[in-house]
């Protein structure tokens, strides 16, 4: 037998004989019963052996968010994507946030914005992201974190969320930001953290020197012993 095929292969970073958590242990030690909605898409045998703790663990949470009807708590999944099993039980829940924080994913397709279109905050920090779909402009955002990632650039994206009010991307390995002086505006931004970022001179400098409504706030910039000799 297969796993449902809803979930994918590899959307999480666990085995099916990790029995910590609140996972399902096929030995009686596990987390307690498998969710209704799991076997519905399986059955009891598929999860245990095939699935693993992650899915359960995410179908859970799945549910937890049906029941409070707008938050979606995915944090600490061990999640490599968003699966599509989300947006399949998710689809008759108007979500308003949702935290998919401490994974490894390393992005997010653009149909995340189309399935879960009434987001206000998004929550993508502690992963392996390097970059965001344009898509997730259409989205009525007004917090978005991308903390403790992999991004070298601040996508340009970001300026173009037209309610974005917090922009959390700090400690990220950004050099420079993708957008002129000019493009660097929002008539809703009220905050950009950017701090503990290896940001270029002239970036930093461009930066701290820009007439902006909005608060940009950066680490104090330490000179390089290289850029002496650049002088």
């Amino acid at each position: 037998m297969r796993p449902p095929s809803q979930f994918g292969n590899d959307i999480t970073n666990t085995t099916s004989n990790d029995n910590g958590g609140d996972g399902f242990d096929p030995n009686g030690n596990g987390g307690g019963p498998i969710p209704p909605s799991i076997a519905h898409l399986g059955g009891t045998l598929i999860c245990a052996r095939l699935a693993g703790n992650g899915v359960i663990r995410v179908v859970r949470r799945c549910d937890d968010a049906k029941e409070n009807g707008t938050n979606l708590d995915l944090s600490e999944c061990q999640l490599m994507q968003v699966p599509d099993a989300v947006y399949h039980l998710m689809r008759n829940t108007e979500l308003k946030t949702c935290d998919l924080s401490c994974n490894v994913i390393k992005k997010i397709p653009p149909k995340f914005a189309v399935k879960f279109s009434l987001i206000t905050d998004l929550n993508l920090s502690h992963n392996q992201m390097s970059k965001i779909p344009e898509e997730l402009a259409d989205l009525a955002l007004e917090r978005l974190d991308l903390s403790h990632n992999s991004f070298t650039t601040l996508p340009s994206v970001v300026f173009k969320m037209p309610k974005l009010r917090q922009l959390y991307a700090n400690n990220n390995s950004i050099i420079e930001v993708e957008s002129d002086e000019k493009a660097i505006k929002s008539e809703s931004l009220e905050l950009v953290d950017l701090r503990n970022n290896p940001l270029t001179p002239q970036c930093y400098d461009r930066l701290k020197n820009a007439k902006l409504h909005f608060l940009i706030e950066l680490s104090e910039r330490i000179q390089e012993d290289w850029e002496d000799l650049t002088i």
